[in-house]
């Protein structure tokens, strides 16, 4: 019976719909009980899977990790004891010892249209609406629209002291400027430039004024565990070409990574629903997502696996990212 309740669940997985399976008597499988509570398996952390902490321990005892709920951890390896790991720390970068109980998977992030990239982009909106927009009057606090005087061109709306200031951005040879000194791959490579530097513009760009209606993917990426940190990110070797760009071999914590970095806006958004979609995929012979960083467009960070060349979304090449891996052989 056992046998046959394992084949049924084997069609499941490969795609196979309850109208595909043949009809079988219930009392065929009568007889089968499912296992009691304590025997069955507790889950169980691969090395280099990220993790979400549940709880803090702010005083760490010699040898255990120091984090506070909701931090980002990557396994290293599980203990003898089973229900302790040595994992890195993703913020401060220091390793230690921490309980399997105050662990947990990340949240999967759900395919919604409103989640956007560029939530503070308005599209074609006036001047006029664009300054009630920005109401009441507050430094930093902007918006992004279409040009409505020359089509193509964007507008960088900017709260100042008590007036709002519109910056023409211009298509320069492929890529975007508002002084011709400084150019941007795209719009978030533009918005990302002058929250840390106000340049030609008037101030820092501080408070994104959000679209009516529209989700910020990055606050929803963090708050799931989803947003991996650039600092941690060290960019190597070209070891495939996609559709939309090439893929580099990299690191992220210490772990051997590969790298698409997506810098159309347009087809960064498109890519968004993609990410969502392989958050949910968890499986040993699929290529596991580490995450996204938000810079100069959209980088997303797989598990590198050597020797494969089945490709998810373009990425092609040996060695690249791929949605699916070998199974392992048979013990």
């Amino acid at each position: 019976m056992a046998r046959r309740s394992s084949r049924v669940s084997w069609l499941a997985f490969e795609g196979w719909e309850s109208r595909d399976l043949p009809r079988v008597s219930p009392r065929l499988f009568g007889a089968w009980h499912p296992a009691p509570a304590a025997a069955r398996m507790p889950t169980r952390w691969a090395p280099g899977t990220q993790c979400m902490t549940k709880c803090e321990n702010s005083r760490p005892k010699p040898g255990e990790l120091a984090f506070r709920k909701g931090d980002m951890v990557t396994i290293l390896e599980a203990c003898e004891d089973k229900s302790w790991y040595r994992a890195k720390h993703h913020g401060s970068g220091q390793e230690g010892l921490l309980a399997a109980a105050a662990l947990r998977q990340r949240e999967a992030l759900s395919t919604d249209p409103k989640l956007s990239l560029m939530p503070w982009f308005h599209g074609k909106i006036s001047g006029q609406e664009a300054i009630q927009q920005l109401q009441p009057p507050e430094d930093g606090l902007f918006l992004v629209r279409e040009s409505a005087r020359h089509p193509g061109d964007y507008v960088l709306c900017v709260s100042f002291g008590r007036d709002v200031i519109h910056y023409r951005v211009l298509h320069r040879d492929g890529h975007l400027t508002i002084d011709e000194a400084v150019c941007f791959c795209n719009l978030m490579d533009m918005v990302e430039h002058y929250t840390k530097d106000k340049g030609a513009i008037c101030t820092k760009l501080v408070k994104p004024r959000r679209k009516q209606g529209a989700k910020s993917a990055e606050e929803e990426l963090a708050k799931a565990g989803w947003l991996l940190d650039l600092q941690h990110l060290t960019l190597g070797a070209q070891i495939g070409e996609g559709e939309f760009g090439a893929v580099l071999q990299g690191e992220y914590l210490g772990q051997k990574v590969a790298v698409k970095n997506i810098k159309c806006d347009v087809t960064a958004q498109a890519f968004l629903d993609e990410t969502a979609v392989m958050t949910k995929l968890q499986h040993r012979n699929l290529v596991r997502l580490l995450g996204v960083i938000l810079h100069h467009g959209l980088y997303i960070v797989m598990e590198h696996v050597s020797k494969v060349c089945r490709v998810v979304g373009g990425w092609t090449g040996k060695g690249g990212p791929t949605a699916w891996r070998p199974p392992s052989p048979s013990p």
